[in-house]
């Protein structure tokens, strides 16, 4: 069964996180923003919203995000709750690693990603992004947190 909570949670995550992207990060260091056609940043408009946690807090809650999306939608059970965030700290913790070893990565991302819209940047994320010891910890906290949130926001027999 979908549950709603859980996917409320996680469009909720997603959305704070775009903020920290539209608020406290240039325009052009961010993929979705500079390639859209309207000007959606805000960077530099206002004092850093989220300060010190802007830097990290993405990391914390993209992994969050698509645990609890990934759960909440496909309405799996508390079985599969460990795996969902294992494979989801394994998935982003892979990219922030890759962003330590761009050089390797960047060679063996095929060349056909360059026509294919969202692909297209990937082998600049990993050459110009920039690894941080930070983000994997908070991966893991929020894969953690996302488990707890899993457990707390989950459906109990007979409830809808």
């Amino acid at each position: 069964m979908i549950n709603t909570r859980q996917i409320i949670v996680g469009i909720t995550f997603l959305f704070i996180g775009a903020l920290v992207y539209l608020f406290d990060r240039p325009a052009d260091m961010t993929y979705l923003v500079y390639t859209n056609p309207f000007n959606l940043s805000f960077y530099g408009l206002f004092p850093p919203v989220f300060g010190f946690l802007g830097n990290t807090l993405p990391a914390f809650l993209h992994v969050a995000a698509f645990i609890l999306l990934t759960v909440g939608v496909s309405g799996w059970g508390r079985k599969t709750y460990l795996p969902v965030c294992l494979f989801w700290l394994i998935v982003d913790a892979g990219f922030e690693l890759g962003q330590k070893y761009s050089t390797n990565i960047a060679k063996a991302i095929p060349g056909w990603f360059d026509d294919i819209y969202l692909l297209e940047n990937t082998k600049n994320y990993f050459v110009f992004g920039t690894y941080s010891s930070l983000d994997l910890v908070a991966i893991l906290l929020g894969g953690i947190a996302a488990y707890g949130i899993l457990i707390y926001t989950e459906i109990k027999r007979g409830e809808k």
